[in-house]
């Protein structure tokens, strides 16, 4: 009987938030590099787990430009709007003059219960595409309904996908890691990640043979 030399799917676990632009610069950096990997024949699991940059931010949004002038002055806000080269090279269309600031507690409700039916990576660009271009406020109930048809995906539920007892110990959890910024990313028996890093420095961790850990 020959024996199973199959690898095992390599498990990554992307700590985010979809309100955190450079969460969307590292979730696009390495989305391109698992498709280069998938495409050579690897095998990837990707495990999203949600952080909360702004836990107080009411889910009624509030424009990200007044945010920006309360936390940093006018002077301050007014340059952040203006950037529209942020997000270029890699293709992105950032829009600070539109984005809503707001809470992601549901967002992340939404990509779990995606997850759940595999279609976690296409929620996720989804909704840092509704924050980050679209000016949506990604707090808003009908709004995630309606990205979740998009995306074809039935909306989270309690007691189900995206439970939200679930979502908070998860987020909680987080914490007592001592997870503080993020994107982070966990390479399972591999190295972690923190930042936006180039695509090819995710795509080497993820051809990097895992590495045991030992009892």
């Amino acid at each position: 009987m020959e024996a199973n030399t199959a690898q095992a799917p390599r498990i990554v676990e992307f700590v985010l938030d979809l309100i955190c632009v450079h969460s969307y610069l590292a979730f696009t950096r390495f989305t391109r590099a698992a498709r280069r990997f998938r495409e050579s024949g690897g095998e990837l699991e990707v495990v999203f787990r949600p952080f909360l940059i702004a836990p107080e931010a009411p889910a009624t949004g509030r424009p990200l430009f007044e945010v920006h002038k309360a936390a940093f002055g006018e002077e301050t806000a007014r340059a952040i709007t203006a950037d529209k080269a942020f997000g270029a090279e890699d293709g992105l269309d950032i829009d600070f003059e539109r984005a809503i600031h707001t809470n992601t507690f549901d967002a992340h409700r939404l990509l779990a219960a995606a997850a759940a039916q595999g279609s976690g990576e296409a929620m996720a660009e989804r909704l840092f595409r509704a924050y980050m271009t679209d000016g949506l406020n990604i707090g808003d109930p009908g709004t995630l309904d309606r990205l979740a048809a998009e995306v074809g995906v039935e909306p989270a539920k309690d007691g189900g996908a995206g439970d939200g007892a679930v979502v908070r110990e998860e987020i909680n959890s987080m914490r007592r890691l001592g997870v503080t910024s993020v994107p982070l990313l966990f390479f399972k028996e591999g190295p972690t990640l923190s930042g936006a890093q180039p695509e090819d420095t995710y795509l080497k961790a993820l051809r990097t043979p895992p590495v045991p850990v030992r009892g």
